[in-house]
């Protein structure tokens, strides 16, 4: 072999993300003695949304019953409390309530409620006075209190997924970016920044680049990644005390975006946000960073375009919130009064891929397709760090049924 081939591997992961590195960690413990090589293009795993994220542990209160996200979230928060609880990695139940503060918010509250409970989470509806015994400084109209959320440190459990699997005799290899996909010959022929290589079956977890990695291949996604970044604050040391457990707004049922909210950390501060505004590139995590190629890709999608159209008001709300500090602590004192700009600190912010239709509709499920021996993990936002050893495992059986 070369010094510029790459070892061949029964299965090739494109992606160290928390989803790349659960299937990988599956495959090796279901199946020993199976190659597995997860190439990722940075220098170190969960680089990306991985390890820039609210860090929750979600019980399933926001999806429709019986979609992927509903049936792998529960699994999955199961499974990643029994990962974390075994390889003693920090991870604390903090429980959530989500916070009306409208009248208007009142009969989606209701709907999440039975959404909650259809979905098997432990949730329940209380008025103002047993909010403020739950939050003393939560206020709100009512509330869905929801014990099981947890937070851990998703960028932890990502680089002890990528331990386990190569002790279990996968390969991680950072600084591999996929250059060429592919499928004609009998095996399936990758070129990457660290050489060249092939494998019996890839699995596509590249995630904001997951449709790039697609067409690479010759496949057709039908939606396309956009970008949009969420900004965070953190509340400053003697502000912290304010928030005991998740607090969050009632989201906009036909927006993907949960609203800013606040999350107490593992470290012991309190996360602020995100908010959710378009990303000028796929890995743009402020509003100087430009990549033109990227962009025009994206404003030459007639989803971009659509989508903007019905959602002008939302994005109005969102990039407000971006460029005022006043007012992302406004939104965050509908929730807790007495928050102002004077508690907020920058924070590094996150981009979430996010897949859009070409009539502007958002996905809104996981999405998993494939083609004779490439499976594409095409969409998994949130919750894809909760539920991502069971999104493994349903990859993994698609990828069992590939290997024969």
């Amino acid at each position: 072999m070369s010094a510029t081939e790459l070892p061949a591997a029964d299965v090739a992961v494109i992606g160290g993300g928390i989803v790349g590195l659960a299937t990988a960690y599956r495959l090796l413990t279901s199946r020993p003695g199976l190659s597995v090589t997860v190439l990722e293009k940075e220098d170190a795993v969960a680089r990306h949304q991985s390890g820039r994220n609210s860090n929750v542990l979600h019980s399933g209160v926001y999806y429709r019953p019986g979609c992927l996200k509903a049936r792998n979230c529960r699994a999955g928060k199961a499974a990643m409390e029994a990962f974390l609880e075994r390889e003693g990695l920090p991870w604390r139940r903090c429980g959530k309530v989500v916070v009306a503060t409208r009248e208007a918010e009142l009969p989606r509250l209701a709907e999440l409620e039975r959404r909650a409970l259809a979905n098997g989470a432990a949730a329940r509806l209380v008025g103002a006075a047993e909010l403020r015994e739950i939050g003393p400084t939560a206020a709100g109209l009512q509330a869905l209190v929801v014990p099981g959320p947890g937070v851990p440190d998703s960028g932890a459990g990502c680089r002890r997924l990528a331990e386990r699997s190569e002790g279990a005799g996968g390969a991680v290899r950072p600084g591999a970016r996929l250059l060429s996909l592919d499928e004609r010959a009998p095996s399936v022929r990758l070129g990457t920044t660290a050489g060249g290589g092939e494998a019996r079956v890839v699995v596509n977890c590249a995630g904001l680049h997951s449709d790039r990695v697609a067409a690479l291949g010759g496949s057709r996604p039908e939606a396309r990644i956009l970008p949009f970044r969420g900004e965070y604050f953190e509340l400053r040391p003697e502000a912290r005390g304010l928030v005991r457990g998740l607090i969050y707004p009632v989201p906009d049922p036909a927006f993907p975006f949960l609203g800013v909210h606040l999350t107490p950390t593992v470290g012991g501060g309190v996360q602020c946000g995100p908010n959710a505004v378009p990303a000028f590139a796929r890995e743009g995590y402020r509003w100087s960073t430009v990549r033109p190629a990227e962009l025009a890709g994206a404003l030459a999608w007639p989803g971009s375009w659509r989508l903007a159209a019905r959602y002008w008001r939302t994005g109005w709300g969102e990039l407000r919130r971006s460029l005022s500090r006043r007012a992302f602590a406004a939104a965050l004192a509908r929730l807790v009064p007495g928050l102002d700009a004077g508690h907020l600190l920058p924070a590094p912010a996150g981009v979430r891929a996010q897949a859009v239709r070409r009539d502007g509709s958002l996905v809104d499920d996981f999405l998993i397709q494939g083609s004779a021996r490439v499976v594409h993990v095409l969409n998994a936002p949130s919750p894809a760090a909760t539920a991502a050893l069971a999104i493994g495992e349903t990859v993994a059986a698609e990828v069992e049924k590939r290997l024969g």
